[in-house]
């Protein structure tokens, strides 16, 4: 697999990258370099940890609770919740470290491990090169050193997280949902119960789609990365709109009345408005990635809002959001992050939020959308070419001259190279799709003499 830790977390096909001897070592090998940077100092340490509901994660949680447990920790299995719901329990429950076995939107086979500090913040990435390290020195070496009789783990089940969670959704809404009519495709993944009861008990009439989980059917066909049947299903009910997740419901992206898609863009867009008025957008800014729609950025210059750029990836959104204190970031897919009341993206959240905005003007989502026109955006990925000389190569910085003049002022380029893959990704905005489409392939052309 390469190096374990990828952007977020460890993730692999279940039972063939990422196995049961796997999870149980990276576990105790968490424990011990906590142990050694002395979070476990003074007390007895304490995990949380959940899972969303692939098959794979059953054998998995019990692996982790094993290494855990054998390690010294005590450990609090909160079952089947979201990823930001485990975050938020790790913090509000002042355990030690948080465990979250999911691979989000990936198809079933997958399946991921990541960790979260105390506090629910992602563990730092100098611990999880330490994490490896010494997993990789005892996968081979030496046996751990263990404890015995008491000393061993204890191993409780926690149903009372679900209850936590949601009443903690409800009290950081600024009003009630009612009289909304709300479609929620939960992928049939993580938020399958949590999402539906939180919109209910806010107020709204809720009618569920993908919310029958059986642990081989996550994200099969439904969720954020499939809107087709939530678009049908909201035009059907005559709802005021829909809210889609994805497997462990980090995500949300939304459909209006009519059944046309918000997309995260979109959603920053209307709650950055509501934060702004409601006095909570710190600094007057919005953190986004370098991806984010031309449209986005020209509505929040229009309003008076700030847009923050980072690089592509929800953890880059998270380190300016933390660095700088901004409240406000998120990503098109759908991670949006309330730093507020989250530590992590929290699709359900964000969909409440969402919801609250709709409620509280009155407005319909199409209307509250409609802050932003959302340019066309062409993506051609170029493979087997030299991504390092992205920057480098004079003859490609002409050919991204020459598309920026042809573009003007209502048009974007960026050429990024893949973190993963020998292929550089062309992006084009413009106001017109067929020009954008003309120009990123002029551009992925010139990536394939200058590169090639």
């Amino acid at each position: 697999m390469g190096r374990l830790f990828g952007t977020d977390g460890v993730r692999g096909v279940a039972n063939a990258d990422l196995t049961a001897e796997l999870a149980l070592g990276l576990s105790v090998a968490a424990a011990h370099v906590l142990g050694e940077v002395g979070t476990f100092e003074g007390h007895r340490p304490t995990a949380v940890v959940g899972r969303d509901p692939r098959a794979s994660g059953e054998f998995l949680e019990a692996a982790v609770v094993a290494g855990l447990a054998s390690a010294g920790v005590d450990v609090l299995r909160v079952g089947v919740l979201p990823t930001p719901a485990v975050a938020y329990l790790t913090g509000v429950l002042g355990a030690d470290l948080g465990v979250m076995l999911s691979a989000s939107h990936n198809a079933m086979p997958d399946n991921g491990i990541k960790f979260f500090a105390r506090g629910g913040h992602k563990l730092a990435d100098d611990l999880e090169d330490r994490i490896e390290k010494i997993y990789e020195e005892h996968r081979t070496g030496e046996p751990w050193a263990r404890p015995t009789g008491g000393g061993v783990g204890r191993v409780r089940t926690y149903d009372e997280g679900f209850d936590q969670y949601v009443a903690h959704l409800i009290a950081v809404l600024p009003n009630r949902l009612d009289g909304l009519k709300v479609v929620l495709d939960e992928a049939h993944g993580a938020a399958a119960r949590v999402s539906p009861e939180a919109f209910a008990r806010a107020g709204a009439e809720v009618i569920t789609i993908g919310a029958e989980p059986d642990g081989l059917n996550i994200n099969d066909g439904c969720g954020s990365t499939h809107l087709g049947l939530l678009k049908a299903a909201v035009v059907e009910h005559g709802a005021d709109f829909g809210i889609a997740h994805d497997g462990d419901a980090d995500r949300c992206l939304a459909v209006d009345g009519t059944g046309a898609e918000v997309d995260g863009d979109q959603i920053l867009a209307v709650l950055a408005l509501a934060m702004r008025e409601a006095g909570t957008l710190r600094g007057d800014a919005v953190v986004g990635t370098v991806m984010s729609n031309l449209g986005f950025k020209m509505a929040m210059e229009r309003e008076g809002i700030h847009l923050v750029e980072t690089a592509v990836g929800d953890r880059y959104v998270l380190e300016s959001m933390k660095e700088h204190g901004y409240a406000l970031g998120g990503e098109q897919s759908g991670h949006v992050i309330v730093l507020d009341h989250a530590t992590t993206g929290d699709g359900t959240l964000t969909g409440l939020m969402l919801a609250a905005r709709v409620a509280a003007t009155g407005r319909t989502l199409a209307d509250l959308a409609g802050v932003m026109d959302r340019l066309p955006q062409v993506l051609v990925n170029v493979p087997d070419v030299d991504k390092s000389r992205v920057k480098t190569s004079a003859e490609l910085a002409t050919a991204v001259t020459e598309a920026e003049r042809d573009l003007g002022t209502t048009g974007r380029v960026l050429l990024r190279p893949s973190g993963t893959e020998p292929l550089v990704r062309v992006m084009v905005e413009a106001a017109d799709i067929d020009q954008a489409r003309a120009v990123a392939g002029r551009l992925a052309d010139a990536v394939k003499v200058a590169l090639g």
